[in-house]
């Protein structure tokens, strides 16, 4: 069956047949989207060094470390990361449908893992959570499910395309899965993650052409169950109320408070490189879920201008792929990697800009966290395939 040419459509799917692409799109390595891509990331990353370093001294130092301890991880963590990602750009991105399924698996495996009882001594408590595997390196398996279950929810979002129109036979086979990844992240408990994971996969398969009545359904039933989720921990009710009035509750809302003052102190070029006063135990964890603060704090208003310009060029480039994909299953892996990096990065910055509730969001390829990273360079390398194109044409 020949393949129809385009002729509208943001997404590029005609309005004949949405699971065909024209071939036309297919030759997305002639334009500039993949030495952009690249640009940004390294900029990025760059960036994210430098603030790493100089927001994770003094806590270094203070742990009996070398003030460079923390950036040298970081450092060694993007090396393997950088390597996934030139292997992923290399792959052709139809082979992934073919390990969306046992890629999911290990992941649920994982998770379940990390929060069963006995195996405290390969995932102990830290601060209150489980959420680390230790088994020779120390694995996040919560970070890895971002893309385990964008990669899955793409491939079946193709294979479905005829039934995601029906709630019984599209939607509720995706909600079973998803519900096998998220139960294990609540147990650690990790709500903000559990949080990203359904708003991820939602919009793949949103992206993919499910019927926007079926999330607003699911919506409405899942709202009171994440309240419940809220009300029934206490800290997490906390963080709520201190979210919606500070007076109430100042010491809850101290992280929020530190960071405001690290913000605001940054004036319109900052206060220079290691200038930063909060980062002196005054806001914890600078270098991972407040590091935007950092950056507001000794760049100004021009750090946060840059910052949020990145982001927004990798948005745009991510997006351009996506429309220009040969194929829904390209399409939908563009639409989902572009949301992991866009997504996570706006989520943090309105942390650290109190827009939002304190919770533990990092800033893609800027905060520290090794598994943050990989996944990061992971995305970007299935986005340089989806732009590279399958070596051969699409026969259907």
């Amino acid at each position: 069956m020949s393949v129809d040419t385009l002729s509208a459509g943001p997404a590029g799917i005609t309005a004949g047949d949405s699971r065909t692409f024209a071939l036309s799109h297919s030759r997305v390595a002639e334009g500039w989207e993949r030495g952009a891509l690249v640009l940004v990331v390294l900029l990025m990353a760059s960036l994210g060094m430098v603030e790493v370093y100089s927001s994770s001294t003094f806590m270094a130092q203070s742990e009996g470390l070398p003030a460079h301890f923390y950036a040298l991880r970081q450092l060694l963590g993007m090396l393997p990361g950088a390597v996934l990602c030139v292997f992923l750009s290399r792959l052709d991105y139809r082979k992934l449908d073919a390990v969306a399924w046992p890629l999911l698996a290990l992941i649920i495996f994982l998770l379940f893992l990390v929060v069963l009882p006995g195996t405290e001594s390969i995932a102990p408590r830290i601060n209150g959570a489980r959420r680390w595997l230790r088994v020779g390196i120390v694995i996040q398996p919560s970070e890895f499910a971002k893309l385990a279950l964008i990669i899955w929810t793409a491939a079946l979002a193709v294979k479905k395309q005829d039934r995601l129109h029906s709630l019984r036979k599209g939607l509720l086979p995706f909600l079973l899965v998803w519900g096998a990844v998220i139960v294990p992240v609540m147990l650690q408990p990790n709500f903000s993650t559990v949080l990203l994971l359904a708003l991820l996969a939602s919009l793949v398969l949103f992206a993919g052409g499910a019927r926007i009545g079926h999330f607003i359904v699911l919506g409405l039933v899942a709202g009171p169950l994440a309240w419940q989720q809220v009300a029934g921990a206490s800290y997490r009710m906390q963080r709520v109320v201190a979210f919606l009035d500070p007076t109430a509750d100042p010491d809850r809302f101290y992280q929020s408070y530190q960071a405001l003052i690290a913000v605001g102190s940054g004036g319109l070029t900052g206060v220079g490189f290691g200038g930063s006063q909060q980062k002196f135990g005054f806001l914890p964890e600078p270098h991972n879920d407040f590091l935007f603060a950092m950056i507001a704090e000794e760049w100004g208003f021009a750090g946060v201008v840059f910052t949020l310009a990145l982001f927004a060029a990798f948005g745009a480039v991510g997006y351009r792929i996506a429309r220009r994909a040969p194929d829904l299953f390209g399409y939908l892996l563009a639409v989902g990697m572009t949301n992991l990096i866009v997504v996570s990065a706006l989520l943090h910055m309105g942390v650290a800009l109190a827009l939002l509730p304190t919770t533990g969001v990092v800033l893609p390829f800027m905060s520290y966290g090794r598994s943050g990273l990989l996944v990061c360079f992971a995305a970007v390398g299935i986005l340089l395939a989806v732009a590279r194109g399958p070596q051969k044409r699409v026969r259907s």
